[in-house]
């Protein structure tokens, strides 16, 4: 375990690896009001509307019972409820914030991530993209690029950056963006195999590095193809830090299927061995 554990650290710390964060790294920290986990939305969204049996338990579809009975506006004001509270960064943000990588992949809607790179990095040195919702927008976009003030700027602004830091899912911070009802993805997904949701500047840079996937669940069809979508065509090698007694036997396959080495060990234990 200790050979694997050093082959990841020493990829993170050279930039040939990069961080793919699920919801597990957001439950590293202490239990509090925000959200952590899909289960988590589902329930505060739950607290919210009441929801039909079929929706519940499950975020996209509560979500999207709700942008469909309240409307939009409904939804994000929900979110943003949610997610209130800033979320401070783990000692596992803080690391990848200080080894600076090209690319940091976080697939969860709070902003930790974001605070842990605001305190680590020059604010020239890293910025963020954000895949946006398009119901109602009106535009032919995928996602939006915001620099380390928060600011949106051109999506060609972001290749002078040395960390980009990528929400497939969008986030609260800094613009409230969410994908998150069905609705959402429903474009995305049609898209997605042909890469064009995926920006051009995410694609080049995966092209010569690994994935280490810490805090991932692929219990979800859907996660298990944005997972796939974003490391298409990426060098490797690639990782997943897993406890196998709780994988489900399509998750398991996943990583079997896509080349991904399960690292047997909980996410506690690896981010101690990382941060040490």
């Amino acid at each position: 375990m200790s050979d694997v554990t050093h082959e990841i650290s020493a990829g993170l710390r050279a930039g040939r690896l990069i961080p793919y964060l699920g919801t597990g790294v957001s439950e590293l920290r202490p239990p509090g009001d925000v959200p952590a986990s899909p289960a988590d939305l589902a329930a505060f969204l739950g607290r919210q509307v009441a929801l039909p049996k079929r929706a519940r338990g499950n975020p996209w579809a509560a979500a999207q019972y709700i942008e469909s009975r309240r409307h939009r506006s409904t939804l994000t004001a929900l979110m943003d409820k949610a997610y209130a509270e800033p979320v401070q960064p783990v000692g596992l943000h803080e690391m990848l914030a200080a080894y600076a990588p090209p690319l940091i992949v976080d697939t969860w809607y709070d902003g930790a991530m974001r605070t842990a790179l605001e305190a680590g990095c020059p604010p020239d040195a890293w910025g963020e993209i954000q895949g946006i919702t398009r119901a109602g927008i009106g535009e032919f976009q995928w996602f939006r690029a915001y620099d380390a003030a928060g600011q949106e700027v051109p999506v060609g602004e972001a290749r002078g950056w040395k960390t980009i830091l990528y929400k497939p899912h969008g986030s609260v911070t800094p613009a409230h963006n969410y994908l998150i009802a069905d609705s959402d993805y429903v474009e995305v997904l049609t898209e997605i195999d042909i890469q064009t949701p995926i920006p051009e500047i995410v694609r080049f840079r995966r092209a010569e590095c690994g994935f280490v996937f810490l805090g991932c669940r692929f219990d979800d069809q859907m996660l298990r193809i944005y997972a796939r979508q974003i490391m298409k065509r990426s060098a490797g090698p690639y990782y997943a830090v897993v406890e196998p007694e709780v994988m489900s036997r399509n998750e398991l396959r996943f990583l079997e299927i896509n080349g991904i080495r399960p690292v047997c060990i909980s996410l506690d234990a690896m981010a101690e061995m990382l941060v040490a």
